[in-house]
Formats: C-alpha cells, structure tokens, sequence
C-alpha cells in the first residue's frame, strides 16, 4: 500500500515584486517571467508532497486574464491536487496586488504536472494524495480527466482508452 499524506501538506504560496527587468515595454510582466515563477511554486509543491526530486512534465493552458503591472506584489499558490504512480499534478492561481490601490485580482490559473524521480532521473513511485476539503476533492475528481485529455493530446494513449473523457460524452 503507498504511503498517503493530504494534499494541504503541499500547499505553497511564493510572493515576488515586479520590478523593471521583469516586465516588457509595457511595463506589464512578461509572460515567460511569469511562467517561470509558476514553475517554481509548483515544483516546490510537488517536492514537499513527493520528498524527491522533481522534473516538469506538462503545462496545461495558461491563460494572462489581466496585465501585472510594474510595481504589483504577485502572489502565487501552488497545491498538489492529485498523484499518480511517479507523477503528481499540480494545481497555481497567481493574484496581483497594486498595494497603494488596495487592489487585488486573480490573473492566472494553471495546472502543471511533474514527475518524481530518483538520482538516475529515473521516475519514482510517490504518496497518494488525500484531499479533504471540498474545493481539493472537486480538484481530486477531475485530475483523471485532465490526465488523460494530457495523454491523450500528447499522442500516449488512444482517445478510445480515455474512459473518463467518453464518460463526459456518453449522454
């Protein structure tokens, strides 16, 4: 039986500061900069609810809803919403705060998966994750969707294997 341990023992939130270098001649994050601290918290919940080394597998669609400005705090929360056998999904809202407005919004949201793997960077087997609060088992629930649309897209499985996307489908 694989070791469980829940799904909030992961929960991450990183904090940076748009400054010029980061930003484009907009004076608006790049997104790029923006991916790349996203990786980073979500690695670093995959690490704390895996104990191993992590490897990024698959970004899924991350959409820029609103502009980060120069200036703004940003806010990431990263949380391990499911595991597989070596791989673990992770879910990221980002937020910018503009301080001297007292405004706060939510500008991004993604799902990252990564994969544990040992000294060799050969993938090792992971603890289950146990949601418990509501949001982390609606999170939970769709993660095997996810996965296989991810699979699926990436050419390693037949759709017709997808059983829970044609549940989706099946009316």
């Amino acid at each position: 039986m694989r070791k469980q341990k829940p799904v909030a023992d992961s929960f991450v939130i990183m904090t940076e500061l748009v400054l010029p270098n980061d930003t484009n001649t907009l004076n608006n994050l790049m997104g790029g900069r923006m991916m790349h601290l996203m990786d980073i918290a979500a690695a670093i919940a995959a690490q704390k609810h895996s104990n191993r080394i992590v490897v990024t597998a698959s970004v899924d669609n991350v959409s820029f809803r609103d502009a980060i400005r120069l200036g703004n705090v940003v806010t990431l929360q990263a949380q391990v919403t499911r595991a597989f056998a070596s791989s673990m999904e992770v879910h990221i809202d980002v937020w910018a705060e503009d301080i001297p407005n007292g405004t706060k919004i939510k500008t991004n949201e993604a799902f990252f998966t990564f994969v544990a793997v040992d000294q060799s960077g050969r993938p090792i087997d992971v603890p289950e994750a146990v949601p418990e609060t509501p949001e982390e088992i609606a999170f939970f629930d769709g993660a095997l969707r996810r996965r296989q649309l991810r699979l699926v897209l990436a050419g390693r499985m037949k759709p017709a294997e997808a059983q829970e996307l044609k549940a989706l489908f099946e009316l």
